[in-house]
């Protein structure tokens, strides 16, 4: 009970730490491994772990084979978790990328990292592709947190988000195939193994992962689930269809489970959110619980075998030559510049399914006195471990090293999707900002996504924006709900994450009836407040422009609008078309000859404004 209770502890406490230092988890949570498992071996009385996890006559968690189990069905969830995250719409313009760093860079680092291991530790070429296998997959659990604080490209964002994702049950896959060449003997032909295996997983992992995910979503939109009891039921399908996949084929589990996450999580479901938070919770917990199991799991013995130069030229080989080989390959004739494919080949972590599968074939291989097994646990976590420390300490230096780092983050978050905020994202969408609205209303997003606007069901108060990876390039905030104190709550709580540029709010119903509280955050007008931008939109769903002449003629369309309820500044377009977001104090705008003043409304009326002006209409809302 006290080893269990201690694992939960020290597991929630590492999170925490990660959270603090603004690192991946894993690494604190394989340090604490390490040091309750082989370390504590050299300072305890009797020479034991503090935590063992395998049974072993006299102490221990899980008898037998258990903790393997217990590994297998807790990752199957991980991964169902990362596959809801997924949406189809992030990889329009880097799709052909993704599919060759799952192909070719697959092909690349299984050749390259296995003729390594052989030539460096005299492995058999079994147990050299072998470990090639298990280092294939980067995890999705070690690059989040990464990218989370490095403001990237989108694109370089999700290319290393979807690869995290989906190459860990294509790693898998290739795992299972090479040990069950190996346990087969050399009576049998590989060839013909590989290809029933590789059939099988691929043919059993799709069809219950597809079938099963819209028999869910099909339960959920009927309601046939109560909604209390809707997060334990996905858990029990998850861990049902993994386990009857896998019967049916050996590890096409993972592939089953993976296709369902993304299936459902690019289904138009209610209650997605409450299903992906509950996920997201109990895959924090599982992680934190199988990184410390596994970590302690392995022996002081199996890390004297890798204390030596061959592990380091080893882990430079595959870390520095095969893994930029294989990104390059798979990046020819793409959008990427040289510089993201510097990156991308920089940032590959690996996670806990090259772990939890590494520990459970190497101590498989190694009780049936296979020669070399021994190697390749410790080989493994010694590539997990030193690619995310690497990349945990580095990634954002060599992003602003090769340029890839967003210096100016020009991206706009706007904070609610009613009508106004759907007309203004159009008009910005148009003039190539990347603009995302956020709404916890279904109906106001689905109407913004069917205008082709970007847009996240989610609040305010929750955490989920602030470890949303693709809002990295976002550097302006703009609260426009009806709501002021939830205005302010999205000022106050991501004005340093998303508002470095500037992070604007609506002015309340108060601040406009007090023109000497003008507050400094405010949002175009101090005249006009959430109502009023409504009802101007409703009447005038067009968003217009007009040059400006001087300083003093700015001036002037700004004093017209103020006393003109039907005209409201929003905007100001310089030469090159780049738009300044204008503050309620809108007299502090850089003004130049040429300029142009975009705003909602009437048609200004030349008979009342000092000089004449040209009008044009932009944008409308149907």
């Amino acid at each position: 009970m006290l080893e269990l209770a201690g694992i939960i502890i020290l597991g929630i406490l590492a999170q925490w730490s990660a959270w603090k230092f603004k690192i991946p988890a894993i690494l604190p949570l394989i340090l604490i491994g390490l040091a309750v498992g082989p370390i504590a071996t050299l300072f305890t009385a009797d020479g034991g772990k503090l935590i063992e996890p395998i049974w072993n006559g006299e102490s221990g968690l899980f008898p037998g084979e258990s903790l393997f189990y217990f590994v297998s069905l807790a990752i199957s969830i991980i991964l169902f978790e990362g596959g809801l995250t997924l949406r189809k719409g992030e990889i329009l313009n880097v799709g052909p990328v993704i599919v060759k760093l799952i192909t070719v860079a697959v092909i690349v680092t299984f050749i390259g990292a296995g003729i390594a291991a052989h030539l460096i530790f005299d492995l058999s070429w079994q147990i050299s592709f072998l470990f090639a296998a298990l280092i294939i997959v980067t995890g999705p659990t070690v690059i989040t947190p990464i990218l989370r604080n490095i403001p990237l490209k989108k694109d370089v964002s999700a290319i290393l988000k979807w690869e995290g994702i989906l190459i860990d049950p294509i790693g898998a896959l290739f795992a299972v195939l090479v040990f069950e060449f190996i346990s087969a003997g050399e009576g049998r032909e590989f060839t013909q193994t590989a290809l029933i295996e590789f059939g099988k997983i691929v043919l059993f992992g799709f069809t219950f992962g597809f079938t099963f995910a819209h028999a869910l979503a099909f339960s959920i939109k009927k309601n046939v689930i109560p909604h209390y009891l809707l997060n334990v039921f996905t858990l029990a399908t998850v861990l049902g269809v993994f386990v009857l996949s896998d019967a049916f084929a050996h590890e096409s589990g993972l592939l089953a489970v993976v296709v369902m996450g993304m299936v459902l999580g690019n289904t138009n479901l209610p209650n997605i959110k409450e299903l992906l938070y509950f996920k997201e919770s109990l895959s924090v917990l599982l992680i934190s619980i199988l990184f410390i199991l596994l970590a302690a799991n392995i022996n002081i013995d199996d890390l004297l075998l890798i204390y030596n130069w061959n592990a380091l030229i080893l882990f430079a080989i595959v870390v520095f030559l095969v893994r930029p080989i294989g990104v390059f390959l798979s990046s020819i004739n793409s959008s990427l510049k040289v510089n993201e494919k510097l990156f991308i080949s920089w940032v590959g972590p690996r996670g806990i399914v090259a772990a939890g599968i590494a520990s459970l074939f190497g101590l498989k291989l190694a009780s049936q006195g296979v020669e070399g097994a021994e190697y390749i646990t410790p080989l493994v976590f010694m590539i997990v471990l030193g690619t995310v420390l690497l990349n945990a300490t580095t990634a954002r230096l060599f992003a602003q090293l090769v340029g890839v780092f967003l210096k100016n983050s020009e991206g706009i978050l706007i904070i609610g999707a009613s009508s106004i905020s759907r007309l203004i994202g159009a008009y910005l969408k148009k003039n190539n900002r990347h603009v995302v609205l956020v709404d916890n209303n279904r109906t106001n997003i689905q109407k913004a996504k069917d205008l082709g606007i970007e847009a996240i069901e989610g609040s305010v108060f929750s955490d989920e924006l602030g470890n949303n990876i693709e809002l990295n390039d976002v550097g302006y905030l703009m609260a426009m709900t009806g709501n002021t104190e939830i205005n302010k709550t999205a000022i106050s709580k991501f004005q340093k994450h998303f508002g470095e540029n500037g992070s604007f709010r609506v002015v309340s119903a108060d601040e406009m009836n007090d023109p000497e509280n003008n507050p400094n955050d405010g949002l175009f007008s101090h005249t006009d407040d959430f109502i009023k931008l409504t009802e101007v939109a409703r009447k005038y769903p067009k968003i217009q422009e007009i040059k400006i002449n001087s300083k003093d003629h700015y001036e002037g369309l700004i004093e017209i609008s103020k006393s003109d309820s039907e005209i409201i500044p929003l905007f100001v377009k310089n030469l090159e078309g780049d738009l300044s977001i204008l503050p309620s104090n809108s007299k502090e705008v850089e003004i130049e000859e040429g300029f142009q003043l975009v705003y909602l409304g009437k048609t200004f009326d030349p008979e009342n404004q000092t000089h004449k002006t040209d009008l044009e209409e932009t944008v409308t809302e149907d």
